[in-house]
Protein backbone atom coordinates (compact mmCIF):
# COMPACT_ATOMS: atom_id res chain seq x y z
CA UNK A 1 0.00 0.00 0.00
CA UNK A 2 2.91 2.25 0.89
CA UNK A 3 4.75 1.47 -2.34
CA UNK A 4 1.59 2.62 -4.12
CA UNK A 5 0.98 5.92 -2.51
CA UNK A 6 4.66 6.37 -3.74
CA UNK A 7 4.05 5.78 -7.00
CA UNK A 8 1.52 7.97 -6.98
CA UNK A 9 3.05 10.91 -5.41
CA UNK A 10 6.19 10.70 -8.09
CA UNK A 11 3.51 10.50 -10.75
CA UNK A 12 1.76 13.73 -9.95
CA UNK A 13 4.92 15.41 -9.27
CA UNK A 14 6.28 14.43 -12.13
CA UNK A 15 3.15 16.03 -14.29
CA UNK A 16 3.34 19.30 -12.35
CA UNK A 17 7.25 19.98 -13.42
CA UNK A 18 5.85 18.56 -17.51
CA UNK A 19 3.30 21.07 -16.99
CA UNK A 20 5.82 23.86 -15.67
CA UNK A 21 7.89 23.40 -18.63
CA UNK A 22 5.69 23.62 -20.96
CA UNK A 23 4.36 26.53 -19.81
CA UNK A 24 7.17 27.78 -19.90
CA UNK A 25 8.23 27.00 -23.01
CA UNK A 26 4.83 28.47 -24.72
CA UNK A 27 5.47 31.88 -23.17
CA UNK A 28 8.21 32.08 -24.95
CA UNK A 29 7.09 31.55 -28.45
CA UNK A 30 4.28 33.62 -27.85
CA UNK A 31 6.69 36.58 -27.41
CA UNK A 32 9.12 35.47 -30.40
CA UNK A 33 5.96 35.89 -32.42
CA UNK A 34 4.76 39.25 -30.72
CA UNK A 35 8.13 40.80 -31.22
CA UNK A 36 7.84 39.53 -35.26
CA UNK A 37 4.18 41.36 -35.58
CA UNK A 38 5.92 44.66 -33.68
CA UNK A 39 8.45 44.82 -36.80
CA UNK A 40 5.65 44.61 -39.54
CA UNK A 41 4.64 48.26 -39.45
CA UNK A 42 8.37 49.48 -39.60
CA UNK A 43 8.75 46.61 -42.94
CA UNK A 44 5.30 48.36 -44.68
CA UNK A 45 6.42 51.46 -43.92
CA UNK A 46 9.59 51.69 -45.62
CA UNK A 47 7.90 49.81 -48.64
CA UNK A 48 5.49 52.95 -49.10
CA UNK A 49 8.22 54.80 -49.06
CA UNK A 50 9.83 52.97 -52.08
CA UNK A 51 6.49 53.69 -54.04
CA UNK A 52 6.46 57.51 -53.45
CA UNK A 53 9.73 57.17 -56.08
CA UNK A 54 7.86 56.65 -58.58
CA UNK A 55 5.87 60.46 -57.86
CA UNK A 56 6.75 62.37 -61.28
CA UNK A 57 4.97 65.36 -60.39
CA UNK A 58 8.27 67.23 -59.53
CA UNK A 59 10.17 66.70 -62.76
CA UNK A 60 7.23 67.21 -64.55
CA UNK A 61 6.73 70.62 -63.19
CA UNK A 62 10.26 71.14 -63.81
CA UNK A 63 10.48 70.52 -67.00
CA UNK A 64 6.99 71.13 -69.19
CA UNK A 65 7.70 75.09 -69.44
CA UNK A 66 10.95 74.21 -71.63
CA UNK A 67 9.40 71.72 -73.93
CA UNK A 68 8.01 74.02 -77.40
CA UNK A 69 6.08 73.14 -80.02
CA UNK A 70 7.57 73.81 -83.46
CA UNK A 71 5.84 74.67 -86.49
CA UNK A 72 7.64 74.25 -89.77
CA UNK A 73 6.23 76.37 -93.01
CA UNK A 74 7.99 74.98 -96.90
CA UNK A 75 6.92 75.77 -99.84
CA UNK A 76 5.80 72.54 -101.29
CA UNK A 77 6.87 73.55 -104.77
CA UNK A 78 9.90 75.19 -105.09
CA UNK A 79 11.03 74.45 -108.22
CA UNK A 80 10.23 77.75 -110.44
CA UNK A 81 10.22 75.08 -113.37
CA UNK A 82 7.15 73.41 -112.44
CA UNK A 83 4.33 74.21 -114.40
CA UNK A 84 2.30 74.10 -110.96
CA UNK A 85 3.96 76.77 -109.41
CA UNK A 86 4.04 78.76 -112.71
CA UNK A 87 0.13 78.08 -112.33
CA UNK A 88 0.36 79.15 -108.44
CA UNK A 89 2.94 81.88 -108.67
CA UNK A 90 3.85 83.56 -105.42
CA UNK A 91 0.68 81.77 -103.89
CA UNK A 92 2.22 78.45 -104.58
CA UNK A 93 0.91 75.59 -101.75
CA UNK A 94 2.25 75.45 -98.94
CA UNK A 95 3.34 72.39 -96.72
CA UNK A 96 2.95 72.69 -92.91
CA UNK A 97 4.59 70.73 -90.02
CA UNK A 98 5.05 70.66 -86.75
CA UNK A 99 6.95 68.88 -84.10
CA UNK A 100 8.54 69.59 -80.67
CA UNK A 101 11.39 71.30 -79.03
CA UNK A 102 13.79 71.58 -75.84
CA UNK A 103 15.37 74.62 -74.48
CA UNK A 104 18.02 74.24 -73.44
CA UNK A 105 19.44 77.77 -72.62
CA UNK A 106 17.49 80.74 -70.41
CA UNK A 107 18.73 82.62 -73.52
CA UNK A 108 16.59 80.83 -76.01
CA UNK A 109 18.77 78.16 -77.60
CA UNK A 110 16.47 75.00 -78.99
CA UNK A 111 17.02 71.52 -79.56
CA UNK A 112 15.34 69.58 -81.98
CA UNK A 113 15.46 67.04 -84.09
CA UNK A 114 16.72 67.82 -87.98
CA UNK A 115 13.82 66.21 -89.56
CA UNK A 116 11.33 68.39 -87.99
CA UNK A 117 12.78 71.40 -89.50
CA UNK A 118 13.78 69.83 -92.58
CA UNK A 119 13.14 72.39 -96.16
CA UNK A 120 11.39 75.55 -93.74
CA UNK A 121 11.08 78.32 -95.17
CA UNK A 122 9.90 79.80 -91.92
CA UNK A 123 10.10 78.52 -88.49
CA UNK A 124 7.88 79.10 -85.37
CA UNK A 125 8.26 78.18 -81.98
CA UNK A 126 5.54 78.54 -79.54
CA UNK A 127 6.10 77.92 -75.71
CA UNK A 128 3.89 76.84 -72.94
CA UNK A 129 2.70 80.09 -71.83
CA UNK A 130 1.31 80.82 -75.50
CA UNK A 131 4.03 82.81 -76.79
CA UNK A 132 4.96 82.42 -79.89
CA UNK A 133 8.28 83.50 -81.81
CA UNK A 134 10.10 83.54 -85.31
CA UNK A 135 13.48 80.81 -84.81
CA UNK A 136 16.43 81.08 -87.04
CA UNK A 137 18.02 77.71 -87.58
CA UNK A 138 21.40 77.74 -86.18
CA UNK A 139 22.93 74.34 -87.86
CA UNK A 140 21.53 70.92 -88.21
CA UNK A 141 23.28 67.77 -88.90
CA UNK A 142 21.04 64.72 -90.74
CA UNK A 143 23.72 62.28 -89.68
CA UNK A 144 22.58 62.50 -86.08
CA UNK A 145 18.99 63.82 -87.30
CA UNK A 146 19.89 66.83 -84.28
CA UNK A 147 19.28 71.05 -85.56
CA UNK A 148 19.27 73.63 -83.20
CA UNK A 149 17.32 76.98 -83.34
CA UNK A 150 17.23 80.65 -81.49
CA UNK A 151 14.91 82.51 -80.23
CA UNK A 152 14.93 85.76 -79.18
CA UNK A 153 13.12 86.49 -75.16
CA UNK A 154 13.03 89.76 -73.47
CA UNK A 155 12.95 87.60 -70.31
CA UNK A 156 15.49 84.38 -69.27
CA UNK A 157 13.23 81.16 -70.49
CA UNK A 158 13.02 78.25 -68.34
CA UNK A 159 15.15 75.14 -69.59
CA UNK A 160 16.47 71.51 -68.89
CA UNK A 161 19.70 71.03 -67.85
CA UNK A 162 21.59 68.06 -69.61
CA UNK A 163 21.90 65.24 -67.79
CA UNK A 164 24.73 62.40 -68.34
CA UNK A 165 23.24 59.81 -70.48
CA UNK A 166 26.14 57.27 -69.95
CA UNK A 167 24.62 56.79 -66.58
CA UNK A 168 20.97 55.97 -66.99
CA UNK A 169 20.04 51.98 -66.96
CA UNK A 170 17.88 49.52 -68.24
CA UNK A 171 14.87 49.82 -66.44
CA UNK A 172 14.79 53.49 -64.59
CA UNK A 173 11.81 55.54 -65.43
CA UNK A 174 11.92 58.09 -67.70
CA UNK A 175 9.56 60.58 -68.99
CA UNK A 176 8.76 61.66 -73.05
CA UNK A 177 7.11 65.24 -73.16
CA UNK A 178 5.91 66.93 -76.60
CA UNK A 179 3.27 67.56 -78.50
CA UNK A 180 2.01 64.41 -80.29
CA UNK A 181 -0.89 65.36 -82.66
CA UNK A 182 -0.72 68.64 -81.30
CA UNK A 183 -1.78 68.09 -78.12
CA UNK A 184 0.78 70.53 -76.32
CA UNK A 185 2.46 69.95 -73.29
CA UNK A 186 1.77 66.18 -73.14
CA UNK A 187 3.75 64.05 -70.41
CA UNK A 188 4.04 60.27 -70.76
CA UNK A 189 5.90 57.34 -68.19
CA UNK A 190 7.89 54.39 -69.29
CA UNK A 191 11.33 52.73 -68.19
CA UNK A 192 14.44 52.57 -70.66
CA UNK A 193 13.66 49.29 -72.71
CA UNK A 194 17.67 49.13 -73.95
CA UNK A 195 20.17 51.17 -74.68
CA UNK A 196 22.87 51.94 -78.08
CA UNK A 197 19.98 50.56 -80.02
CA UNK A 198 20.58 50.54 -84.15
CA UNK A 199 17.57 50.51 -86.22
CA UNK A 200 19.38 50.88 -89.45
CA UNK A 201 22.46 48.45 -89.57
CA UNK A 202 23.00 49.16 -93.37
CA UNK A 203 22.35 52.99 -93.46
CA UNK A 204 25.19 55.55 -93.16
CA UNK A 205 23.89 57.42 -90.01
CA UNK A 206 25.46 56.35 -86.90
CA UNK A 207 22.54 55.18 -84.68
CA UNK A 208 22.87 54.51 -81.11
CA UNK A 209 19.36 55.19 -79.05
CA UNK A 210 18.05 54.72 -76.00
CA UNK A 211 15.02 52.61 -76.36
CA UNK A 212 11.74 53.37 -74.21
CA UNK A 213 7.94 52.16 -73.55
CA UNK A 214 6.79 56.20 -72.77
CA UNK A 215 4.07 56.82 -75.33
CA UNK A 216 5.75 58.73 -78.14
CA UNK A 217 3.39 59.41 -81.05
CA UNK A 218 3.70 61.62 -84.21
CA UNK A 219 4.61 65.65 -83.14
CA UNK A 220 6.76 64.32 -79.89
CA UNK A 221 9.89 64.10 -82.27
CA UNK A 222 12.45 66.62 -81.13
CA UNK A 223 10.66 66.73 -77.05
CA UNK A 224 12.81 66.34 -73.97
CA UNK A 225 13.09 62.34 -72.42
CA UNK A 226 13.70 63.36 -69.09
CA UNK A 227 14.90 61.55 -65.61
CA UNK A 228 13.16 61.32 -62.49
CA UNK A 229 15.20 64.47 -61.43
CA UNK A 230 14.03 66.68 -64.39
CA UNK A 231 17.36 66.11 -66.30
CA UNK A 232 17.67 66.05 -70.45
CA UNK A 233 18.94 62.35 -71.04
CA UNK A 234 17.33 62.22 -74.85
CA UNK A 235 15.62 63.92 -77.66
CA UNK A 236 12.87 61.51 -78.52
CA UNK A 237 13.47 60.91 -82.25
CA UNK A 238 11.80 57.94 -83.49
CA UNK A 239 9.07 55.09 -83.55
CA UNK A 240 9.16 51.60 -84.80
CA UNK A 241 5.69 50.94 -85.85
CA UNK A 242 3.66 49.31 -88.92
CA UNK A 243 0.35 51.75 -88.61
CA UNK A 244 2.49 55.18 -88.13
CA UNK A 245 1.05 55.21 -84.12
CA UNK A 246 3.08 54.20 -81.03
CA UNK A 247 2.78 50.21 -80.64
CA UNK A 248 4.91 49.79 -77.14
CA UNK A 249 8.82 51.39 -77.56
CA UNK A 250 10.10 54.54 -78.99
CA UNK A 251 13.95 55.80 -79.70
CA UNK A 252 15.74 58.99 -78.67
CA UNK A 253 19.01 60.13 -79.63
CA UNK A 254 21.04 60.43 -76.25
CA UNK A 255 21.62 63.62 -74.56
CA UNK A 256 25.50 63.44 -74.72
CA UNK A 257 25.23 63.20 -78.55
CA UNK A 258 22.98 65.68 -78.98
CA UNK A 259 24.87 68.07 -76.29
CA UNK A 260 28.09 67.34 -78.52
CA UNK A 261 26.38 68.36 -81.83
CA UNK A 262 24.80 71.37 -80.25
CA UNK A 263 28.02 72.53 -78.92
CA UNK A 264 29.49 71.99 -82.20
CA UNK A 265 27.52 73.58 -84.30
CA UNK A 266 27.77 76.18 -82.39
CA UNK A 267 31.53 76.92 -82.32
CA UNK A 268 32.56 75.02 -85.78
CA UNK A 269 29.24 75.47 -87.78
CA UNK A 270 29.65 71.82 -88.11
CA UNK A 271 30.05 68.33 -86.44
CA UNK A 272 33.15 67.44 -85.49
CA UNK A 273 34.15 63.49 -85.45
CA UNK A 274 36.91 61.76 -84.00
CA UNK A 275 37.97 58.74 -85.50
CA UNK A 276 39.64 55.58 -83.70
CA UNK A 277 40.40 54.30 -86.76
CA UNK A 278 39.58 50.78 -87.20
CA UNK A 279 37.25 48.82 -89.45
CA UNK A 280 35.76 45.40 -88.65
CA UNK A 281 32.60 43.90 -86.97
CA UNK A 282 30.52 43.49 -83.86
CA UNK A 283 31.32 39.69 -82.93
CA UNK A 284 28.64 37.34 -82.04
CA UNK A 285 28.54 33.43 -81.97
CA UNK A 286 28.38 33.02 -85.46
CA UNK A 287 31.73 35.13 -86.31
CA UNK A 288 33.31 33.88 -83.12
CA UNK A 289 33.08 30.13 -84.23
CA UNK A 290 34.45 31.17 -87.90
CA UNK A 291 37.11 33.20 -86.36
CA UNK A 292 37.96 30.42 -83.80
CA UNK A 293 37.55 32.84 -80.86
CA UNK A 294 35.34 31.78 -77.22
CA UNK A 295 34.75 35.91 -77.15
CA UNK A 296 31.30 36.23 -78.39
CA UNK A 297 31.28 40.00 -77.85
CA UNK A 298 33.89 43.46 -78.65
CA UNK A 299 34.60 44.75 -81.41
CA UNK A 300 36.85 42.87 -83.95
CA UNK A 301 39.73 44.32 -85.92
CA UNK A 302 39.64 43.52 -89.09
CA UNK A 303 41.94 45.54 -90.40
CA UNK A 304 43.60 49.23 -89.06
CA UNK A 305 43.66 52.47 -90.80
CA UNK A 306 47.13 54.07 -91.67
CA UNK A 307 48.47 57.51 -90.35
CA UNK A 308 44.86 57.33 -87.24
CA UNK A 309 45.57 57.06 -83.44
CA UNK A 310 44.62 52.67 -83.41
CA UNK A 311 47.92 52.71 -85.45
CA UNK A 312 49.74 55.10 -83.77
CA UNK A 313 49.06 53.33 -80.27
CA UNK A 314 49.66 49.55 -81.31
CA UNK A 315 46.19 48.48 -82.46
CA UNK A 316 47.21 45.50 -84.84
CA UNK A 317 44.46 43.15 -86.90
CA UNK A 318 42.79 40.23 -85.11
CA UNK A 319 42.48 42.46 -81.90
CA UNK A 320 39.16 42.48 -80.03
CA UNK A 321 38.26 45.91 -78.45
CA UNK A 322 35.86 44.74 -75.47
CA UNK A 323 35.81 48.32 -73.62
CA UNK A 324 36.62 52.17 -74.19
CA UNK A 325 36.29 54.23 -71.08
CA UNK A 326 35.08 51.84 -68.95
CA UNK A 327 32.30 51.13 -71.04
CA UNK A 328 31.20 47.81 -72.53
CA UNK A 329 31.61 46.96 -75.73
CA UNK A 330 28.81 44.58 -76.57
CA UNK A 331 27.79 45.03 -80.02
CA UNK A 332 29.14 48.38 -82.90
CA UNK A 333 26.57 50.80 -82.15
CA UNK A 334 28.37 50.56 -78.33
CA UNK A 335 31.61 51.33 -79.61
CA UNK A 336 29.98 53.94 -82.41
CA UNK A 337 27.44 55.67 -80.18
CA UNK A 338 30.27 56.54 -77.54
CA UNK A 339 32.77 57.94 -80.22
CA UNK A 340 30.21 60.07 -81.47
CA UNK A 341 30.81 62.09 -78.00
CA UNK A 342 34.23 62.35 -78.76
CA UNK A 343 36.10 65.19 -80.93
CA UNK A 344 39.55 65.16 -83.01
CA UNK A 345 42.58 65.32 -79.85
CA UNK A 346 40.36 63.65 -77.21
CA UNK A 347 42.03 61.13 -75.55
CA UNK A 348 40.19 57.30 -74.68
CA UNK A 349 41.13 54.28 -72.81
CA UNK A 350 40.55 51.15 -75.12
CA UNK A 351 40.85 47.51 -73.47
CA UNK A 352 41.42 44.80 -76.05
CA UNK A 353 42.32 40.70 -75.89
CA UNK A 354 45.43 39.75 -78.27
CA UNK A 355 46.28 36.37 -78.19
CA UNK A 356 44.11 35.38 -75.19
CA UNK A 357 45.29 38.60 -73.05
CA UNK A 358 43.29 41.68 -72.00
CA UNK A 359 45.77 45.24 -72.96
CA UNK A 360 44.74 48.73 -71.88
CA UNK A 361 45.90 51.60 -74.12
CA UNK A 362 45.40 55.28 -74.57
CA UNK A 363 44.39 56.27 -77.71
CA UNK A 364 44.22 60.05 -79.27
CA UNK A 365 41.03 60.13 -81.89
CA UNK A 366 41.91 62.17 -84.88
CA UNK A 367 39.70 63.76 -87.91
CA UNK A 368 38.01 62.41 -90.20
CA UNK A 369 40.77 61.90 -93.36
CA UNK A 370 38.44 60.09 -95.60
CA UNK A 371 34.65 59.07 -96.48
CA UNK A 372 33.10 56.88 -99.03
CA UNK A 373 30.38 58.84 -101.26
CA UNK A 374 28.14 57.38 -104.04
CA UNK A 375 31.15 55.14 -104.96
CA UNK A 376 33.68 57.45 -104.44
CA UNK A 377 36.33 57.70 -101.80
CA UNK A 378 36.95 61.44 -100.87
CA UNK A 379 39.46 63.07 -99.26
CA UNK A 380 40.35 66.86 -98.59
CA UNK A 381 42.45 68.11 -100.77
CA UNK A 382 46.16 68.91 -100.26
CA UNK A 383 48.40 71.66 -100.45
CA UNK A 384 49.63 70.94 -104.14
CA UNK A 385 45.80 70.66 -104.69
CA UNK A 386 45.20 73.98 -104.05
CA UNK A 387 47.64 75.10 -106.62
CA UNK A 388 45.57 73.42 -109.06
CA UNK A 389 42.19 74.57 -107.56
CA UNK A 390 41.55 78.23 -107.52
CA UNK A 391 39.55 79.29 -104.17
CA UNK A 392 40.42 76.30 -102.35
CA UNK A 393 37.31 74.99 -103.48
CA UNK A 394 36.36 71.24 -103.44
CA UNK A 395 37.65 67.56 -102.06
CA UNK A 396 39.83 64.79 -104.27
CA UNK A 397 38.64 61.73 -105.42
CA UNK A 398 41.16 59.21 -104.46
CA UNK A 399 39.39 56.00 -105.16
CA UNK A 400 36.23 55.34 -107.64
CA UNK A 401 34.10 52.30 -107.95
CA UNK A 402 30.96 53.99 -109.56
CA UNK A 403 31.01 52.53 -113.19
CA UNK A 404 28.08 55.44 -113.95
CA UNK A 405 30.29 58.00 -112.69
CA UNK A 406 32.98 56.07 -114.79
CA UNK A 407 31.13 56.13 -118.13
CA UNK A 408 30.87 59.84 -117.50
CA UNK A 409 34.81 60.17 -117.66
CA UNK A 410 34.77 60.85 -114.13
CA UNK A 411 38.43 59.29 -112.91
CA UNK A 412 41.04 59.22 -109.95
CA UNK A 413 42.26 62.47 -109.42
CA UNK A 414 39.43 64.31 -110.20
CA UNK A 415 37.77 67.15 -107.74
CA UNK A 416 34.62 67.43 -106.61
CA UNK A 417 33.59 71.39 -106.59
CA UNK A 418 29.66 70.98 -105.79
CA UNK A 419 26.76 69.57 -105.51
CA UNK A 420 23.58 71.07 -106.00
CA UNK A 421 25.70 74.52 -107.12
CA UNK A 422 26.74 74.07 -103.22
CA UNK A 423 30.50 74.54 -102.41
CA UNK A 424 31.89 71.54 -100.91
CA UNK A 425 34.84 72.77 -98.93
CA UNK A 426 35.36 69.58 -96.33
CA UNK A 427 34.28 66.08 -96.47
CA UNK A 428 32.71 66.60 -93.16
CA UNK A 429 30.15 68.41 -95.41
CA UNK A 430 28.75 65.20 -97.44
CA UNK A 431 27.62 63.71 -94.45
CA UNK A 432 24.65 66.21 -94.43
CA UNK A 433 23.93 65.45 -97.82
CA UNK A 434 20.96 63.67 -98.43
CA UNK A 435 21.57 61.40 -101.86
CA UNK A 436 17.71 61.80 -102.77
CA UNK A 437 18.03 65.00 -103.35
CA UNK A 438 21.17 65.63 -105.37
CA UNK A 439 20.23 67.44 -108.49
CA UNK A 440 23.69 68.07 -109.57
CA UNK A 441 27.51 67.31 -109.20
CA UNK A 442 29.93 69.62 -110.43
CA UNK A 443 33.48 68.10 -111.10
CA UNK A 444 37.04 68.96 -112.03
CA UNK A 445 39.81 67.11 -113.53
CA UNK A 446 43.29 67.74 -112.89
CA UNK A 447 43.59 69.91 -116.12
CA UNK A 448 41.40 71.83 -114.73
CA UNK A 449 38.19 70.94 -117.01
CA UNK A 450 35.26 71.25 -115.49
CA UNK A 451 31.67 68.73 -115.89
CA UNK A 452 28.69 68.78 -114.30
CA UNK A 453 26.56 65.89 -114.22
CA UNK A 454 22.44 66.22 -113.78
CA UNK A 455 20.87 63.25 -111.83
CA UNK A 456 16.97 63.28 -113.22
Amino acid sequence: MKLYFKLLITGCLSSLITLFIYDKLNSEQIQVISDYQLDAPIKQVNYISNIEETDFTTAANKTINAVVHIKNTSNYIEDSKNWLYNFYGESAPKKIGSGSGVIISPDGYIITNEHVIEGASEIEVTINNNKAYKAILVGSDPYTDIAVLKIKSKSPLSYIPFGDSELIKIGEWVLAVGNPFNLNSTVTAGIVSAKSRDLNKLDRKNQSFIQTDAAVNQGNSGGALINTRGELIGINTAITSMTGGFVGYSFAVPSNLARKVFEDLLEYGNVQKGLLGVTGNALNQKLAERLKTDQTEGFYVNSVEPNLGAEEAGIIKNDIIIEIDNVKINKFSDMSGYLSTKRPGNSVRVKYIRDGKTFTINIILKKITRIIFLGMELKNISENDKKIIKDNVGVKITNIQNSRLYSFGIDNDYFLLEINDIEINDISEIDRINIESIKSILFMSASGEKERIIFE
